[in-house]
C-alpha cells in the first residue's frame, strides 16, 4: 500500500499575508483559494514541480498553533534558487555546505521555518 505526503497545513495569523509569501516570494503556485462556508478559509498552494503542498487558512487551525519547523524544498541549483527568492524579496540565509549538502534557510511571516536543500549527484 502507497502512502504519499501531499498536504501539510502551516498556521498562520493573515492569509492574504502568507498567501503572498507563498505566489510572490517564493513562486508556489496556488492551487485553491475558497470559502466553503462558516467563516472558513482554505488556501492551497504547491512548490514548482512538487507533488506535495500546503494550506493555509481560517479555520484550519488556530493561530496560536506551534510552528511548522524545517520544512525541506530540495533544488537542483541552490545559489540560483537562493538568488531567486532573494530576488523577490524573501531574506535567506547565506548557503552553508554541509559535507556535501548544501543548505539555505528561511522563513515565512508567521515563523514557519523553511530549508533550500540541494543534494550532491
Amino acid at each position: 500500500m502507497d502512502m504519499r505526503l501531499e498536504l501539510v497545513p502551516l498556521p498562520t495569523t493573515d492569509v492574504d499575508r502568507s498567501k503572498a509569501f507563498y505566489t510572490e516570494g517564493l513562486g508556489f503556485v496556488l492551487d485553491h483559494d475558497v470559502e466553503p462556508g462558516n467563516g472558513m478559509r482554505v488556501v492551497q498552494l504547491t512548490p514548482p514541480g512538487s507533488s506535495c503542498s500546503i494550506v493555509i487558512g481560517v479555520g484550519m487551525s488556530s493561530p496560536d498553533a506551534p510552528r511548522v519547523q524545517n520544512l525541506h524544498l530540495v533544488v537542483d541549483d541552490i545559489e540560483q534558487a537562493r538568488a531567486m527568492v532573494v530576488g523577490n524579496g524573501v531574506e535567506v540565509s547565506a548557503v552553508q555546505d554541509m559535507g556535501g549538502v548544501k543548505y539555505a534557510h528561511l522563513s515565512d511571516p508567521d515563523g514557519n521555518t523553511w530549508a533550500l536543500q540541494q543534494l550532491s549527484r
